[in-house]
């Protein structure tokens, strides 16, 4: 990767984290002018166009983003997500069924500041992984960021979203759980936690989550759709 492309995604993602959407789809339309093999990218920059209302892009982005990585669940969510939106039933209930099928699928002596720092460089690592499609490796990342930073919950959720789509289904559910027994509304977590669970067949369990999310939450549009979905898994 040329320092241009390195520097262009290290730009996109950053924005995008902050919720700069303007700015990070500058940058993330540069990389796929260039690189067309980072499936994250995809799946951000779906997300962007998602937040604008230009569904047809999303739902291409995100379809690019399943093509690079099948197995890349937070992509096939959106997707279902954008289906739903735009009237497509039948496609988000199957887009929905095939990403919970495939989710079946030592520190020293050193102080906060450089234990936060060292944390967030190993998570970086484990994003560079993940982003190839090296779930193992991100997820050893991830735990070395852990080691570091125990109560993160936004690198536990990449850990667990991690586990998740390399078919460590119960790994990524004590991971969820962990995470909302440490912070109780990181609605994130509560939303995963949820899929995972009705991935193992506790649907009680899930609802119970989802139906948390818009306790929380009320009108919170992802929880109310997986109940739907939910619920249409019994007719």
């Amino acid at each position: 990767m040329d320092d241009d492309l390195k520097q262009a995604l290290t730009l996109g993602r950053g924005y995008y984290q902050k919720k700069e959407y303007a700015r990070a789809e500058q940058w993330l339309s540069q990389v796929v002018e260039r690189n067309q093999s980072f499936a994250d990218v995809y799946n951000m920059l779906g997300v962007i166009y998602h937040d604008q209302g230009q569904y047809q892009k999303a739902q291409r982005a995100f379809e690019a983003a399943l093509r690079l990585n099948p197995g890349y669940t937070d992509a096939a969510l959106n997707l279902a997500v954008i289906y739903n939106d735009t009237g497509k039933y039948p496609q988000a209930q199957e887009v929905y069924r095939q990403a919970l099928t495939r989710s079946g699928a030592a520190p020293g002596q050193l102080d906060r500041y450089v234990k936060g720092k060292l944390a967030n460089m190993y998570a970086e690592i484990g994003d560079v992984y993940l982003s190839a499609g090296l779930h193992d490796e991100a997820i050893a990342e991830y735990g070395r960021a852990l080691e570091l930073g125990p109560t993160f919950v936004d690198i536990r959720l990449r850990q667990a979203n991690a586990c998740r789509d390399a078919g460590r289904r119960d790994e990524a559910i004590a991971q969820y759980e962990e995470i909302v027994r440490l912070n109780p509304g990181f609605l994130p977590a509560r939303l995963s936690l949820g899929l995972a669970l009705l991935a193992s067949g506790r649907k009680a369990d899930a609802v119970a989550q989802w139906e948390e999310v818009l306790r929380l939450a009320p009108g919170h549009r992802n929880a109310e759709l997986y109940l739907q979905l939910a619920a249409g898994e019994g007719r």
